[in-house]
């Protein structure tokens, strides 16, 4: 291949060498035509879509279930932390699985799954009963957000993929639009209610099925399989184990607890025993030696910070919009498209601009300060703060989202060998939604604390004595509609005042992200697909 020295490919690559054997199509070759790339990536794109659309569908219907369900602010946690926990724990294991198997089986296999966790969810009769249903869910959900962002670097090299973000991006942003907004629709219906936001993603879920089979046809590279069983269960023991820890200590019993510090003592050696165990098998399930390199390590390390301040703030965004400022479930979906349309054109224009110049440093550390200056300045809200003044505040977070979380996993796709490239992408996926499930965790804990501590404030400047023992900060969301008006009014200007300091902890955390991606060393772009590179180290591998 002809490429110079900063990487920039100056015509299309010369062709491998290929066995007789072979199937000669562009999918199997490893390089497809733009038509075919955009064909194959229809079906993923329709998957992805249907993925977000039932994920984002529910946040602004939780404040209504959780309420009808007669559920708590710890549960309503709960609802949101089990997804995350399943899709988080299963991440790895589907991207090691795609660097063995079928990628598209296991992401109809994923799809599958996702459909049948939000049908049962969609008729469970008490919270406890949603909970369980929306861990399934996230099974699939871990599959298909792997899964996808693999298939993609499979197909296409690192410095076209710019190419692609528009539509990636666009599909992204329309789901997450249209999840609260048609949430909130159905919500604010009475013939339809609550769980037609779990039903609707269904019949798209089938089509998606029907167009994956159609078009995504990306070739399984044949070599020896060894899966690692063991550090799978692993793995997911260990992270299940402390992430229940760090949700439930605090509320359910006391960090210094016997139960605390056994849960503790559990999850860490679970997961010592699993990296023991990564280091003796063949093909473990999170390669150890990923972590030599500096660019995988940093981009790590900002992504999990990354997860914690999006995930664990963004997700009490339609609270404080429909609790704290009294807006519907479709108003709230309506108030963070600022956030969207930032996030959407900035990923958008940075990915065009990376495929251009061939630099994505700067756009990594553009995008880290904008985040923190959101973030910073969502510290600054109230209760009454200026809905305008909020939305600018918005918009400068989404910009940021944009050109960050996209890009880091291009900077370690950049750099990974072809045959680790599905577990690569998976495990900065899989630090991120870490951040993120312990984010909703920790971030839910601190809220419902402060929503607690102003309650009590604001009943007792109101002049109400509060009698001692009593518990009046456990007045919240689930019993909201049956308080008396002025203790509701002191309720949601709690919520509105607590949710400033969910930002606060997530401006500080993005710094993390900043110094991180400040010290990440730029490494030209590759100008082959993932395919081709898969392929190349085969030969080798056969060669030697």
């Amino acid at each position: 291949m002809a490429t110079s020295t900063d990487g920039v490919s100056d015509t299309q690559p010369t062709a491998l060498p290929r066995d007789p054997a072979e199937p000669s199509s562009a999918e199997d070759d490893g390089r497809m035509t733009h038509r075919q790339t955009l064909e194959a990536l229809s079906g993923m794109l329709l998957a992805m879509f249907t993925a977000f659309l039932s994920s984002t569908i529910v946040s602004n219907a939780l404040p209504t279930i959780i309420t009808d369900l007669h559920g708590t602010q710890h549960q309503y946690t709960w609802v949101i932390t089990a997804t995350l926990l399943s899709s988080t724990a299963s991440t790895p294991i589907w991207g090691k699985l795609a660097d063995l198997f079928s990628k598209k089986l296991l992401v109809q296999l994923a799809i599958l799954i996702f459909t049948a966790g939000s049908v049962l969810a969609g008729l469970s009769q008490s919270v406890d009963t949603l909970i369980a249903w929306r861990t399934v869910q996230g099974l699939g959900l871990g599959g298909l957000q792997a899964l996808v962002v693999i298939a993609i670097a499979a197909m296409i090299s690192p410095r076209e993929r710019g190419r692609y973000t528009g539509p990636i991006a666009g599909v992204m942003s329309v789901a997450t639009v249209a999840g609260p907004l048609i949430g909130g629709v159905i919500v604010d219906t009475s013939w339809l209610g609550w769980r037609w936001c779990f039903f609707v993603g269904a019949p798209l879920a089938l089509v998606s099925l029907i167009v994956v089979q159609r078009t995504l046809n990306i070739p399984v590279i044949k070599r020896p399989v060894h899966i690692d069983y063991l550090g799978a269960a692993l793995i997911a023991g260990g992270v299940c184990d402390l992430l229940i820890w760090v949700t439930l200590a605090g509320t359910e019993f006391a960090w210094g607890s016997r139960t605390s510090l056994l849960l503790a003592a559990i999850g860490v050696a679970l997961l010592a025993t699993a990296v023991f165990v990564e280091t003796k098998v063949k093909e473990p399930i999170i390669p150890l030696r990923l972590f030599r390199d500096r660019t995988t390590t940093l981009a790590t390390v900002g992504s999990i910070a990354v997860g914690v301040a999006l995930f664990g703030s963004a997700v009490f965004l339609g609270q404080y919009f429909q609790i704290a400022r009294g807006y519907s479930p479709t108003a709230a979906g309506l108030l963070t498209l600022p956030m969207i349309i930032g996030s959407t054109a900035s990923s958008t224009l940075s990915g065009r601009l990376i495929t251009r110049l061939g630099r994505w440093k700067g756009f990594l550390v553009g995008g880290s300060v904008l985040m923190v200056a959101g973030f910073g300045l969502l510290a600054t809200t109230d209760h009454a703060t200026n809905m305008v003044v909020l939305g600018v505040y918005l918009f400068l977070l989404g910009t940021g989202m944009g050109m960050t979380m996209q890009n880091l996993v291009l900077a370690v796709q950049n750099t990974v060998a072809g045959t680790d490239l599905g577990a690569a992408t998976s495990t900065v996926s899989f630090f991120r939604s870490l951040g993120g499930t312990v984010g909703v965790s920790v971030l839910g804990a601190v809220l419902a604390a402060r929503v607690t501590d102003l309650t009590v404030l604001g009943i007792t400047t109101a002049g109400v004595p509060v009698p001692a023992g009593s518990d009046a900060g456990s007045v919240g969301i689930g019993s909201l509609n049956e308080l008396p008006d002025a203790l509701a009014d002191i309720v949601r200007a709690a919520y509105g005042d607590a949710t400033s300091q969910i930002f606060l902890i997530a401006a500080v955390l993005s710094v993390v992200t900043l110094i991180a991606v400040l010290t990440i060393k730029e490494v030209p772009l590759r100008t082959k697909t993932g395919i081709e590179l898969q392929r190349e180290a085969v030969r080798e591998a056969g060669a030697a």
